[in-house]
């Protein structure tokens, strides 16, 4: 029987692209259906151009259907993948523009932070909407998602619905991972490694080349070699002081630590210059999306003139799907789950990202043990301040997103008390459209 699969939010065009060119190369799904769901017609229209270009190029005898209709995309799917953006750039700058003005200058704020706790309190009532609609009509479904902020959503939705089975996918492990083994010259293939924390703050425990301890060639690396410092000054400095090797990109690390954007010297030194993708330049995704606002049509044209790509990518979610309901062959990834006895350094039932073989099984998740003492601490502050805008966003409490945002480490590094709480007013209102399940806005 051919399997289903839907994409919630199909609109995002690269992704979904490329995670059906993924999921079409293996066997198991070569007939699949690839159903579309997504609110703005024209992207949904688009998508579905894109992957019947993917369908048609690989000769494939899959089918592709595109609806408005959440419930009919997933009803009957054995697996689901949320893409979802709640709000567009007018509502996104207010998460970068009223940080600014308080001095807390923000590169992406999609993850954490102020920003990225507003973006929860929009993103996470219809994230549980979809997850409620899978439990209703593909209870069995294996629901990956790839929505920011990657851990509070998870640790929502995986609160409400416990008995689901979901994770979260983020590709800066096996990008950070596969950046490392070129600044040493080694193939990926000769590379082991066990990666663990939490989102965009996961840290290479270990990092092997052939079965040896790879550090002691990646400080080599990063301490001679002035190009390869250069191009990650924040996580290369991170790396130099903390000994461990950390996930996520210069820029987006910047914002999660109060070590190097709380003063415009600092900023300056290690967050304008480099030759990594995002060093660190304030409101970086936003002056991307204010952009690409006007142009993103022909953007897309433009990629749909272009030769189908049909080689798999290295993206988890086809091999999650092939492990689990195709020829389950067992593959492991780090996801994000709860921490339920994983790490045992950090907050019991708080968002962890850490290894997780997928296999016929289901998902299953690997005890790590405690993080060196200096990662736990570093953790430890941005998890509980996750867990706690989770709770007051699941509650409508807005007393408690303001203790979230008050101890977040570049804000209390930059704000007075009565400064952050003026600063989260302000970010209420500017997202009262989306808050209607909160009690009061004002704190």
């Amino acid at each position: 029987m051919a399997k289903k699969i839907a994409f919630i939010g199909a609109g995002s065009f690269g992704f979904t692209r490329g995670l059906v060119r993924d999921i079409l190369t293996f066997d198991a799904f070569r007939d699949a259906e690839i159903a579309l769901m997504d609110v703005d017609e024209q992207r949904l229209a688009f998508t579905k151009t894109a992957v019947q270009r993917i369908i048609d190029a690989g000769g494939y005898p899959a089918k592709v259907t595109a609806t408005k209709n959440r419930a009919q995309a997933i009803k009957g799917a054995q697996g689901v993948v949320i893409t979802i953006l709640q709000g567009g750039p007018q509502v996104f700058r207010t998460d970068i523009e009223i940080p600014k003005k308080y001095g807390v200058d923000i590169n992406v704020g999609d993850t954490r932070g102020p920003s990225g706790i507003f973006r929860t309190l929009r993103t996470l009532p219809p994230m549980l909407e979809i997850v409620k609609d899978v439990e209703k009509l593909a209870p069995d479904a294996i629901v990956l998602n790839y929505t920011n902020p990657m851990a509070m959503l998870c640790r929502g939705m995986q609160a409400v619905h416990p008995g689901m089975s979901i994770t979260g996918l983020c590709h800066s492990v096996q990008g950070t991972a596969e950046m490392l083994a070129k600044w040493i010259g080694a193939d990926m293939k000769d590379i082991t490694y066990q990666c663990a924390g939490i989102n965009h703050q996961a840290h290479y425990l270990k990092y092997q080349w052939k079965g040896k301890d790879a550090y002691p060639l990646i400080r080599k690396a990063i301490t001679t070699k002035k190009e390869i410092y250069n191009a990650e000054h924040v996580r290369n400095e991170m790396f130099l002081k903390l000994d461990y090797y950390i996930t996520e990109s210069s820029g987006h690390n910047s914002e999660y630590v109060a070590w190097f954007r709380k003063r415009p010297d600092l900023i300056k030194k290690y967050c304008s210059t480099g030759t990594n993708w995002n060093p660190g330049k304030h409101a970086f995704i936003l002056d991307a999306y204010l952009k690409r606002q006007h142009d993103w049509k022909d953007l897309i044209k433009k990629e749909l003139e272009k030769p189908v790509e049909l080689k798999r990518g290295h993206e988890y979610a086809a091999s999650i799907f092939n492990a689990v309901f195709g020829d389950h062959t067992v593959f492991e990834f780090n996801g994000n789950v709860r921490n339920n006895g994983l790490i045992d350094n950090l907050p019991e039932g708080c968002c962890v990202e850490v290894p997780v073989y997928a296999s016929q099984r289901g998902l299953d998740a690997v005890k790590v043990g405690p993080l060196p003492a200096q990662l736990a601490l570093l953790n430890n502050i941005s998890a509980r301040c996750e867990e706690l805008a989770v709770e007051g966003a699941l509650e409508g409490d807005a007393r408690k997103i303001f203790h979230a945002v008050l101890f977040d480490p570049l804000t209390s590094a930059v704000c007075s008390m009565e400064e952050t709480r003026k600063m989260v007013n302000e970010m209420f209102q500017a997202n009262k459209k989306y808050l209607g399940h909160f009690k009061t806005l004002v704190v």
